[in-house]
């Protein structure tokens, strides 16, 4: 059984329900394994081989599934490879890159170079905002356009929150529901196929428990790549309102959009990120 998951039968469990899952993608895909030096990594590819390339890269504790909702109007335009994330409950190796050093840099350049591209756009929720971010800045001119959901890395990481939380998952099964409405801001009620699908994953997954390194504001200066940052004002994960600032000073031709009442798991932005994408600039 590997580290990352509690047991064995809740990672097989997992690694089924995913397989059932890729099987009614929204579109037609091809499912690539390529070969890392922090192991095979799985990616799902789809949209017209001769498009521009889009990459996505996911949160903590999800798979290339999350972008589902993203896939029909986006492969439209673009060539799509949505990656899943080593040491993630997708289907590529379950290392977990050091993440204070270039390892995911790394990660990603020996993905890019096995699917033949050389410069992209991306697209990252929450750690995948993480990574993306972190490889735009190691890599200047490898990443086109960058949209971000959420980002780690930039806002503090609320782990007094977290704590938090993680002591009402001890009180059973009504607790551990508040809980995660709480980190994730699903509100009281509604939401009830997402707040499944999160308790489904994280009682059998084990996510990464270290803060995300922050990224200081030079590094965050030295941006020039067309950058669209979205955050809900209620994410319990990651303070967005720190989030918004620091993007405004440090990288000032980025768009920042705040969602007003939202948290953390954000609801789908296929149109506004896929205009962005394209070169656009929404009002």
């Amino acid at each position: 059984m590997s580290a990352i998951y509690r047991t064995e039968d809740g990672e097989r469990w997992l690694r089924q329900r995913y397989l059932r899952a890729l099987d009614h993608a929204p579109v037609p895909t091809r499912r690539l394994t390529v070969p890392t030096r922090e192991g095979e990594t799985f990616v799902l590819a789809c949209g017209p081989e001769e498009a521009p390339p889009l990459v996505l890269l996911h949160g903590s504790g999800a798979n290339s599934a999350h972008w589902f909702p993203d896939l029909p109007a986006w492969s439209e335009h673009f060539r799509v490879y949505s990656v899943d994330l080593v040491g993630e409950p997708g289907l590529s190796a379950p290392t977990r890159p050091e993440l204070s050093t270039e390892a995911s840099a790394l990660w990603l350049d020996d993905v890019l170079a096995e699917l033949g591209v050389r410069d992209t756009a991306m697209a990252g929720m929450s750690l995948g905002g993480w990574t993306a971010l972190d490889y735009a800045i190691r890599r200047p001119g490898r990443v086109t356009r960058l949209a971000l959901g959420c980002p780690g890395g930039v806002g503090a990481q609320r782990r007094w929150s977290i704590l938090g939380a993680g002591l009402l998952m001890s009180f059973g099964a009504r607790a551990r529901q508040r809980s995660v409405r709480y980190l994730v801001g699903l509100g009281r009620s509604g939401n009830d196929a997402v707040l499944d699908e999160i308790m489904a994953v994280f009682s059998r997954f084990r996510p990464r428990t270290a803060s995300l390194p922050v990224f200081p504001d030079e590094a965050l200066r030295t941006l020039g790549t067309p950058l669209q940052v979205t955050v809900g004002d209620r994410d319990r994960m990651f303070d967005s309102e720190e989030t918004a600032r620091r993007v405004r000073a440090c990288v000032p031709h980025a768009r920042v959009r705040v969602l007003p009442g939202v948290g953390h798991a954000l609801t789908p932005q296929t149109g506004p990120a896929l205009e962005f994408l394209r070169g656009g600039v929404p009002g």
